[in-house]
């Protein structure tokens, strides 16, 4: 049993974490910055496991806040990012590379050795490219650190409250018939199920092999962007027309969104980014740990719901 302090432990992959790794036999410090984020981490577990975390206040951005955050911590898992901001990059940076950094910083000077860092698959130090470039950097501080660190680079991640997938459920709600589609729908991506990476992250820390190496994390198969709206459609029991939309004019929109800061379903970064694959190969899983990821069809059932209501451990099977 060891005691591993997860970063942004109220968010979509920290809470399936979180449950895991208690799951598992650990003792889990859920970092977290104020109390209802506290709260959330807590209701998402069962009654009987709720003793096995503590929660504490912490803000990576904040490296004074991380100190306390650590006592009596053997492990930490860091998994807190953010995907865009509205700031040209500026807040990508400051919470992705830097507070990476503050991070590391932190974990070193508390005489902790163990590491293991979310990164992202398909990353690149693009200055073009904001996302990208802060998780790619992030990344490298990591494997420059000196201490036995472990990076997990999932390809985008499909399960109850998830980020990508309930996006798109949220456009087809509001869409008239319609579903449009960045771009001709040929970006290729491999999902991979939550559950799955919670075994990985269990696996992880089990396993002192895992020290020093970065794993490329998917699915079982690669999926075009047109099939996975196909897919969520499905899931979702309706049907759209979908309307390819040129990149271009979908990136002049997103970007008079950021300016005067409306809410806009993709960023303009996220649109550049599509011109990257985001696929391993498609034995990764089985090869570094021994099992065979779930496929994503017909497992999008949960986003009939909104994200709000749904909750970890929900059938992912369509009815």
């Amino acid at each position: 049993m060891t005691t591993i302090l997860v970063t942004g432990a109220n968010g979509f992959v920290g809470g399936h974490a979180v449950r895991a790794l208690v799951d598992a036999g650990h003792d889990v410090v859920a970092l977290v910055r104020g109390r209802d984020d506290g709260d959330v981490v807590l209701e998402r577990l069962p009654a009987d496991r709720r003793d096995r975390v503590r929660i504490r206040a912490g803000d990576v951005t904040q490296p004074a806040t991380l100190a306390p955050a650590l006592e009596g911590v053997e492990a930490v898992l860091h998994l807190v990012a953010i995907p865009r901001d509205w700031d040209g990059g500026a807040s990508l940076r400051l919470v992705n590379t830097e507070g990476t950094r503050a991070m590391l910083a932190a974990t070193k000077a508390a005489g902790i050795r163990r590491f293991v860092h979310q990164g992202a698959l398909g990353v690149e130090d693009d200055p073009q490219l904001h996302y990208a470039s802060s998780k790619a950097r992030a990344e490298r501080l990591v494997r420059e650190s000196g201490l036995d660190w472990t990076i997990l680079k999932p390809s985008l991640l499909f399960g109850p409250g998830d980020g990508f997938f309930n996006i798109l459920a949220d456009l087809v709600r509001i869409s008239p018939g319609v579903m449009p589609m960045p771009g001709s729908g040929r970006a290729r991506f491999q999902p991979l199920y939550i559950g799955d990476l919670q075994r990985i992250v269990v696996a992880s820390f089990a396993d002192g092999s895992t020290i020093g190496r970065s794993f490329d994390l998917g699915g079982p198969r690669i999926w075009s962007y047109r099939e996975i709206v196909s897919e969520v459609l499905n899931g979702m029991g309706t049907r759209r027309l979908v309307v390819p939309v040129p990149v271009p004019l979908i990136g002049l929109v997103a970007g008079a969104s950021e300016l005067v800061r409306l809410p806009f379903p993709v960023a303009s970064d996220q649109l550049r980014q599509l011109r990257l694959d985001n696929v391993p190969a498609t034995d990764a899983v089985p090869a570094a740990f021994g099992f065979e990821p779930r496929d994503m069809a017909g497992r999008l059932g949960y986003l009939r719901r909104k994200a709000g209501d749904q909750r970890v451990g929900d059938d992912l099977t369509v009815d």
